[in-house]
């Protein structure tokens, strides 16, 4: 910590980080760690402009830093997203700013295949029938479908993407189709084709959006995405939920325009009770729990605070923005 002399001081937002991470971070630092899980923006306020580094996952804008002061050095969010960051704005001001985006990939690809099965076996509507005391037995009732010979399209082949198909091969896919920015390295080496966003609607059993929010992804998938993909299609959104069109999907599992959805991700988040997507028998819903595993979480927690240990060493960020 040569470079800032006495201890730096650290802020952190969430009082339920998990104890190495705090640990990690009090061997180096002086740590005040807020009484909170997620505390208001003026409370935060109130405390930092006498702190050199803010740990925590809280929306930062322009007006947040300029109540933040001059002390204010280091930005760490232990999640992968950061779209509530204004990156751009931070690091104008001279401020360094990272995430944890890698070590989760794992636990939400994970996920992913999860609810991938659930949809595509009709697991929520079964419950559904359990809970009203129908069970069926003839030979077609309740029927999924089978992954086995199938076509898997992946949007965003990032570190997720990648760890979502390294988990699906033994279920004997025929392809993996991709779409993104280009082609990648990556997907030769998984024998995944590089194909246009449409062409991967069109051709995909099962479609699984993985892309970031930003202007260009905002509601990619809306009423034109859902209507070109199969009646048998499976989406799953492990994404960001705004990255879809709500009222559109809602409107393709009414319609049957695709056969079911897995979601880990929704907008609005959480979605409020009664919610139409929480009506419907082929929509798998989770409260956005890709992360959430003690293993996962503590590495987040870890990487985020080794952020800000590099920050004050004028090393590069672990993870930086």
């Amino acid at each position: 910590m040569a470079s800032f002399g006495a201890r730096p001081r650290v802020l952190v937002t969430h009082n339920d980080l998990p104890q190495d991470a705090l640990d990690l971070l009090k061997a180096k630092c002086n740590v005040t760690v807020m009484d909170s899980i997620k505390p208001k923006t003026a409370e935060i306020l109130k405390l930092l402009p006498e702190y050199d580094a803010l740990l925590g996952k809280t929306n930062i804008d322009a007006q947040f830093l300029d109540a933040a002061g001059s002390k204010l050095k280091i930005i760490s969010t232990p999640s992968a997203g950061f779209d509530h960051l204004d990156v751009a704005e931070i690091k104008k001001r001279g401020i360094k700013v990272g995430n944890a985006s890698q070590v989760l990939s794992a636990a939400v690809a994970e996920v992913a295949v999860f609810l991938l099965l659930g949809a595509t076996r009709r697991a929520h509507e079964g419950r559904q029938q359990l809970e009203k005391g129908i069970v069926g037995s003839g030979f077609q009732w309740m029927l999924g479908h089978d992954l086995r010979n199938k076509t898997v399209g992946i949007v965003g082949l990032g570190n997720i993407g990648v760890e979502i198909v390294k988990r699906l091969k033994p279920f004997e896919i025929n392809k993996f189709v991709y779409t993104g920015h280009s082609r990648k390295k990556i997907g030769d080496e998984l024998n995944a084709e590089f194909v246009s966003f449409d062409k991967l609607l069109e051709r995909s059993d099962f479609v699984v959006n993985c892309v970031p929010l930003n202007a260009k992804t905002e509601k990619l998938f809306g009423d034109i995405a859902f209507n070109k993909m199969k009646k048998s299609a499976v989406f799953v959104n492990i994404g960001r939920g705004k990255t879809v069109d709500t009222e559109a999907l809602v409107r393709a599992l009414n319609n049957r325009t695709i056969f079911a959805a897995g979601l880990d991700v929704t907008e609005p988040e959480p979605l409020p009770i009664g919610h139409e997507l929480m009506k419907l028998s082929n929509a798998l819903v989770i409260p956005h729990m890709g992360s959430a595993t003690i293993e996962t979480r503590t590495d987040m927690a870890i990487a985020a605070v080794q952020n800000i240990l590099n920050g004050f060493e004028s090393k590069p960020l672990l993870y930086e923005l």
